[in-house]
């Protein structure tokens, strides 16, 4: 007979709504906490940005969502649906397009809660601010939008408050302390309009990077990629008259100008960073069973359980550079079966051992440990 459990999902993102289904399908009693007052997680667009462009101020006030308004998916919709929940909402013209942008996933979640009658699992307005295991028990204390706290008692909790919320910067760029310009991280890019007639640094190779260097080169006097790696060459990108492409940054200039390790200097007035987000877990309280280490959250198996707490603590939707919606799905599915007993995990050492040689692997190939969530990692080579 399979178990049914009280399951606190945390999050009503794509990863939290997902999670909710199958747990609900297998049985189990289920709350989501969310911390908004709508569901939809980072698929959330807003104009609002933090007082702090950089992200760096503990006291900001933070600003959950990274999407800017002319973003798309970088997946087509047949890969952005669920396995029996296809994506087939049109945009506002009646197109369906292939690749939609952020409005129409919106609606597409929204949709999902109402087919699937999950908004009676949520709780909107309720910020998970601790998550404890107390003897065999998890206590989850949420705080409400008029700051009184409650706590209830859970006999499992999942994971999935997200991953594109807190920037991460690039490092180590001589004298950029003292460089006079402004410096922005993407996670509080909107619109191109701020960066009218202005030379931009825009450091990054991702896709945000170069969704918001064609944002930008549109209305920029000039943009300036700056990339990592050792075999670009300064040169003149062809889709606009503006745009150039550099190696990584060598010094900022007191004087305004930014040298590139090309050669090639600009008197720049922008930097962007748009070099992805830290791993983030403010509430949970583990007492050093899981870790974030240089961006590599751990250990944990297969990306999903924490040995010494499978499989009552779990997260949903760590891994990136994959096809979302689908890995969503697979995990919460695994989720649900492991809490009911239909899904046998391996023993805790088995898979402690199992993270350990992951953790080998990725040495071996020259991995930065800052990947270890990135999929498939055996294509990231440096």
């Amino acid at each position: 007979m399979s178990r049914q459990l009280k399951v606190a999902v945390i999050g009503a993102g794509p990863a939290g709504l997902i999670s909710a289904r199958e747990l609900q399908r297998e049985g189990h009693q289920v709350v989501v906490f969310e911390k908004s007052d709508r569901i939809g997680g980072t698929w959330v667009y807003t104009p609002e940005v933090e007082t702090d462009p950089l992200g760096l101020d503990p006291d900001r006030e933070i600003v959950h969502s990274s999407i800017y308004y002319s973003l798309r998916t970088n997946l087509p919709r047949h890969a952005m649906g669920f396995s029996d929940y296809p994506f087939t909402i049109r945009h506002e013209t009646g197109e369906l397009r292939d690749f939609p942008g952020h409005q129409e996933v919106l609606e597409f979640l929204n949709q999902f809660v109402r087919d699937f009658g999950l908004m009676e699992l949520i709780r909107l307005n309720h910020e998970v601010v601790r998550v404890e295991k107390e003897d065999d028990l998890w206590v989850v204390e949420s705080r409400l939008s008029d700051k009184s706290c409650s706590e209830e008692l859970f006999e499992a909790v999942v994971v999935c408050n997200g991953h594109y919320t807190q920037p991460r910067l690039a490092e180590d760029i001589p004298g950029v302390e003292f460089w006079p310009g402004k410096q922005i991280h993407s996670h509080n890019y909107r619109v191109p309009d701020p960066f009218q007639d202005k030379v931009v640094v825009l450091i990054g190779a991702g896709p945000s990077a170069h969704d918001i260097c064609h944002d930008i080169a549109q209305v920029a006097k000039e943009v300036h990629l700056s990339s990592r790696s050792p075999e670009v060459k300064v040169s003149k990108l062809d889709f606009f008259n503006n745009v150039w492409q550099h190696q990584e940054i060598a010094y900022c200039h007191e004087n305004g100008e930014v040298a590139f390790k090309d050669g090639a200097s600009v008197a720049a007035d922008i930097i962007l960073h748009c070099t992805g987000y830290k791993y983030q877990f403010p509430f949970l309280k583990t007492k050093g069973i899981v870790t974030i280490d240089d961006n590599r959250v751990g250990p944990l198996y297969k990306h999903v359980f924490p040995p010494q707490n499978a499989p009552g603590l779990s997260f949903v939707g760590l891994p990136h550079r994959v096809v979302v919606f689908l890995m969503l799905e697979l995990q919460a599915k695994w989720v649900a079966f492991a809490l009911s007993g239909k899904a046998i995990l391996p023993s805790k050492e088995e898979m402690l051992a199992d993270v350990e040689e992951h953790y080998r692997l990725m040495e071996q190939d020259g991995v930065p440990k800052c990947y270890t969530q990135r999929l498939p990692v055996d294509a990231v080579k440096f």
